[in-house]
């Protein structure tokens, strides 16, 4: 039922402007100042509808309400989003986590033990370094994320490492004995933890590309990499278009595949493809985090051993007899084993994982994408576990496992880093015609990156 005027409660037409609905020879009302409540309700009525009780703003005239709480987390949390601000906190909390690995360290080897594991760690770094090196002139992973990377593994994941295989250890060894409990630490409680630790530094370097999907302003700046290839190469075209877009919402370079057109291999149309040379930046990051890890690592062992090595010289021979070489027969063993025999055992671990993560994120193919992370870091865990496992199984079972699994891991790694560079190279070469598959006679896949 409505009122015969139309304005009733009950009323379903359109209530009338205030100017329409006015009688023509009335006086004029008053003026009213602007921020009267009287002009504020002659204003909103019959246009808008009148607003209800901010609950939430009255809330926030508390100080420890939750949501000034919140408020302010997520004030913090963005201001993490300026390279200056997180690239100042990740040197912060890395340069704490060297003193406290350093003083970990050093307990354990003592001064002269930890200067002399140090300068024998230092050997087989460069020439694993150079390596990565030489394969990154593929990927052009930058200098600060490979610097990143590098301080992780020395400094954070070794620190994590260390305590957590420490409370690992002791638990397993008063819940399953002391020979099983070391057993099933070393070859699964270690592993895990290590390439966990590895891996988050690749994780912390990749997340921005998920959720960095706008900006301040609330404009697209961004897009999931997850996405299929067709609207990323779209999306990409657009980025490097726009002008006022923000240097740290941009998808990183090496991840980023450049585009070219060549002739559709049907005929006719033409399409554009992905250069092969993005999964080479995956195993570069995994390297490197790892090169950084060994070292500590082999800085810890090898210290470790020179200081028994010298307690058991001094408790034998004493003082006065001069030292010689086979006084130090457990340091020459560690480094041998560790730097002459296996210096690329952790970033071949790592770079699986690496390898993993690169191919879920540049894959266009979902269940590959879904899949790939999880398989890269379950396969490094494994070959970890199985190097670890060699070392209890006496000298025929280290040559045996040596020689069937680690070499060919290694002879593979080298091979698809010497393809990558080659495919690379190619691509240069010639920019304008994507590369034939020879056996297939066709352009290669959409999810083939290198």
């Amino acid at each position: 039922m409505s009122s015969p005027s139309g304005d009733g409660p009950y009323s379903d037409a359109p209530p009338l402007p205030a100017a329409a609905s006015a009688v023509p020879d009335a006086a004029p009302a008053a003026v009213e100042p602007p921020g009267s409540a009287v002009s504020a309700s002659a204003h909103t009525a019959g246009t808008r509808p009148i607003p209800g009780p901010r609950v939430r703003r009255a809330g926030r005239l508390l100080p420890w309400h939750p949501y000034v709480q919140l408020e302010r987390l997520l004030g913090w949390a963005a201001r993490l989003r300026y390279p200056a601000v997180s690239s100042a906190l990740a040197a912060v909390a890395l340069a704490a986590c060297g003193v406290l690995i350093l003083r970990l360290v050093h307990r354990q080897t003592g001064t002269t033990g930890l200067l002399v594991g140090l300068g024998l760690a230092l050997l087989p770094l460069p020439f694993v370094l150079g390596a990565l090196a030489w394969l990154n002139q593929t990927a052009r992973v930058p200098l600060r994320h490979t610097l990143f990377c590098l301080a992780w593994g020395a400094c954070a994941a070794t620190t994590v490492a260390i305590m957590a295989n420490g409370w690992a250890s002791d638990f397993l060894v008063a819940h399953q004995g002391s020979m099983r409990g070391e057993t099933i630490g070393a070859e699964f409680a270690t592993p895990l933890i290590e390439e966990s630790a590895k891996g988050a530094a690749m994780v912390m370097l990749l997340l921005p590309l998920h959720r960095r999907l706008r900006c301040r302003a609330e404009r697209t700046c961004a897009v999931l990499v997850r996405r299929s290839p067709a609207p990323l190469r779209r999306s990409v075209r657009r980025l490097r278009n726009a002008p006022r877009l923000r240097r740290h919402l941009r998808p990183l370079p090496y991840f980023r595949p450049a585009t070219y057109h060549g002739p559709h291999p049907r005929g006719g149309r033409r399409r554009a493809r992905s250069s092969p040379r993005t999964l080479a930046a995956g195993v570069v990051l995994g390297g490197v985090t790892a090169c950084g890890f060994a070292f500590t690592e082999n800085a810890l062992y090898l210290g470790r051993a020179f200081t028994d090595d010298q307690q058991t010289r001094l408790d034998g021979i004493g003082l006065g007899a001069p030292p010689s070489l086979r006084d130090f027969d457990t340091t020459v063993h560690t480094f041998v084993l560790r730097g002459l025999l296996s210096p690329f055992a952790h970033p071949l671990f790592s770079a699986l994982t690496g390898l993993g993560i690169a191919i879920s994120l540049t894959t266009g193919r979902r269940w590959l994408a879904r899949v790939a992370a999880p398989t890269g870091l379950l396969l490094a865990m494994a070959l970890h576990g199985v190097w670890n496992a060699a070392a209890g199984l006496g000298t025929h079972g280290f040559l045996l496992v040596y020689g069937m699994v680690m070499v060919p891991s290694f002879a593979a790694l080298v091979c698809f880093a010497v393809w990558a560079r080659a495919r690379t190279a190619r691509s240069a070469r010639h920019p304008d015609h994507p590369p034939r598959d020879p056996a297939a006679g066709r352009s290669p896949r959409r999810g083939t990156t290198a």
